[in-house]
């Protein structure tokens, strides 16, 4: 069974870490299976809005763009998708940052003359989903220096457990909660 972290804090006051609650969920007979933390892949990832899109000199299918990140300061970044434009509000990545959809670190480049010091992201590259016919388009009022996580409300841990035959109880949340509150 699968639920996030936010259901079971709906149902136990507690301040506790992720890793004690699992630890204490494994100590009650509640195996933890596993924990799928979108916020730790994707917490480098910042919304971004798109200042100027104009043709690659040296590309045909490229075009170079000129990117606001909410920190005073622009960013120039190549980019392949089609769909980039002036004015569009999407999800980019700074150097160091891990992109779970190619399994690459980004780092500073050069592409056919330009600078990239950037990436502007798809939901294939963010390990989102298998879209990648061109990069994340946000809505216009998406706060530009944001974490796309919170942004998108991915920032809650998802837990799931293997339930056994004897702990029926395990098979809502509000038991889980009235479990770890014993």
């Amino acid at each position: 069974m699968k639920f996030p972290l936010s259901w079971l804090r709906e149902h136990l006051e507690t301040e506790a870490a992720l890793d004690q609650i699992s630890t204490t969920l494994s100590a009650i007979g509640i195996e933890v299976e596993g924990i799928e933390d979108r916020a730790a892949a994707l917490g480098h990832f910042r919304i971004a809005r798109v200042i100027e899109a104009v043709q690659h000199p040296n590309a045909d299918r490229l075009r170079a763009l000129r990117v606001d990140l909410g920190d005073g300061r622009e960013y120039s970044v190549v980019c392949g998708a089609p769909n980039a434009r002036t004015g569009m509000v999407g999800v980019a990545a700074l150097p160091g940052a891990y992109i779970p959809g190619t399994q690459i670190t980004l780092k500073v480049g050069e592409i056919r003359g330009v600078k990239s010091e950037a990436m502007m992201l798809s939901a294939r590259e963010m390990g989102l989903g298998d879209d990648h016919s061109g990069i994340v388009d946000l809505p216009a009022d998406a706060p530009v220096g944001t974490r796309y996580v919170d942004y998108a409300g991915l920032d809650d841990p998802v837990i799931e457990i293997k339930v056994t035959p004897n702990r029926g109880d395990a098979l809502s949340v509000r038991g889980i909660a009235r479990d770890l509150a014993a």
